[in-house]
């Protein structure tokens, strides 16, 4: 095999996305052949380029006309899919989150394994950027020291009511199976715990529809402890304009800051614990150096994780983001949300049943009514956040 056909199942906003930098050559040795959608009206414009069109994704799995599906459905069809086509012999790749909770996700991933001839990878295009490489290496080769706090406030993500009403999967525990915390910030979820690993536990404070007209959050705060003491805080909303994303990790030698497209590392002449048990003065600070690092965005860094994945699919290249990497972005969502709704501190490893009991309680009991309506053409491109 010297290319891969792949499928997609899912031509909402990113599926169409996708599509696109395949279908303008932008993925080497890998072509479009199928898209799969329920809605006959989007499968049109791709049947008249000649591809293959399935009105389901069980359809486009069985069809024999792919080596690989991309997942970009909702989030609930992430798992069955996904399964699907690894018993059916294909390579996956699974757009954010992998899973709409932990336990799903352990069965995505369960599967996955018996299959281990075949590549099973997660969009987690935010590994890329250029800013958070040089933060993971920063922190990984010890230049912080040891982590003794991280803050992460993102909410730059204000949505209005009317984007809500733009799906009836949208914002409902049925459809996302959460609100901002899955579907918003996902990738920073991921890029956080790729970065500093994972707390060891979480408090949250939630808000349920607190800015909209919708059953799932809108707006969360939430306190983290790391393994070795360090605290740390991650506020998001997608009620608040002009909001801000401000991403700060301190240690004993110094702390990095990201904000407004700058990274700057400030960093002690001597560590703070050092200098706390050594100096003779009682006010004074170790001195500091001060650098701004420079970074540039990534060229298309969607296109740089579906060519990743088609060359180790054919070449056995390390994945950039596998998918069974994705678990820890789906159980910070989960935990986070979790805490907020039972008023309670939940230690990690958290229980993923208990999640998805609770979650199918929410599910069964729902008595939202949810309106839905038409809306403009806009470039949701300009959605992306770094």
């Amino acid at each position: 095999m010297d290319k891969v056909r792949i499928g997609i199942v899912g031509l909402g906003n990113i599926g169409q996305l996708h599509a696109q930098s395949l279908l303008d050559g932008k993925i080497a040795r890998g072509v479009l052949t199928a898209v799969a959608n329920t809605s006959a009206s989007k499968l049109k414009p791709y049947q008249e380029q000649g591809l293959k069109v399935f009105g389901s994704g069980e359809e486009l799995i069985a069809s024999g006309e792919i080596d690989a599906l991309l997942i970009a459905t909702p989030h609930f069809q992430h798992t069955p899919l996904g399964i699907a086509a690894l018993e059916a012999g294909l390579h996956v790749l699974v757009e954010k989150p992998i899973s709409a909770h932990k336990a799903d996700a352990e069965r995505l991933i369960g599967k996955a394994k018996q299959h281990s001839e075949l590549v099973f990878g997660g969009m987690f295009q935010l590994r890329v950027e250029p800013r958070y490489i040089k933060m993971r290496e920063l922190v990984q080769a010890g230049e912080l020291g040891d982590l003794m706090r991280v803050i992460w406030i993102m909410t730059d993500w204000f949505r209005s009511e009317v984007y809500y009403q733009s799906g009836g999967w949208r914002a409902t525990w049925k459809g996302e199976g959460g609100g901002v915390l899955l579907n918003q910030c996902l990738h920073q979820l991921d890029v956080m715990q790729w970065i500093l690993g994972m707390p060891a536990k979480v408090r949250s404070e939630v808000g349920i529809g607190k800015y909209h007209d919708i059953e799932v959050e809108d707006d969360v705060t939430c306190y983290m402890e790391y393994p070795n003491g360090a605290s740390g805080v991650f506020i998001t909303s997608t009620g608040e304009t002009p909001g801000s994303n401000r991403f700060e990790i301190a240690g004993t030698k110094g702390r990095l800051l990201l904000e407004n497209d700058k990274l700057v590392f400030t960093e002690n002449t001597v560590p703070s614990d050092e200098w706390s048990k050594t100096s003779k003065v009682g006010f004074q600070q170790p001195e500091t150096t001060v650098e701004e690092i420079a970074i540039s965005p990534p060229e298309d860094p969607h296109s740089i994780l579906i060519t990743n994945f088609v060359d180790a699919i054919l070449d056995g290249v390390d994945l950039i983001a596998s998918g069974e990497s994705g678990i820890g972005s789906v159980e910070l969502a989960n935990v986070m949300l979790f805490s907020g709704l039972i008023d309670e501190t939940i230690e990690l490893p958290m229980d993923g049943a208990a999640w998805e009991a609770k979650l199918n309680d929410l599910i069964a009991n729902s008595t939202h009514e949810k309106e839905v309506v038409e809306i403009s053409s806009e470039d949701f491109t300009a959605s992306f956040r770094r």
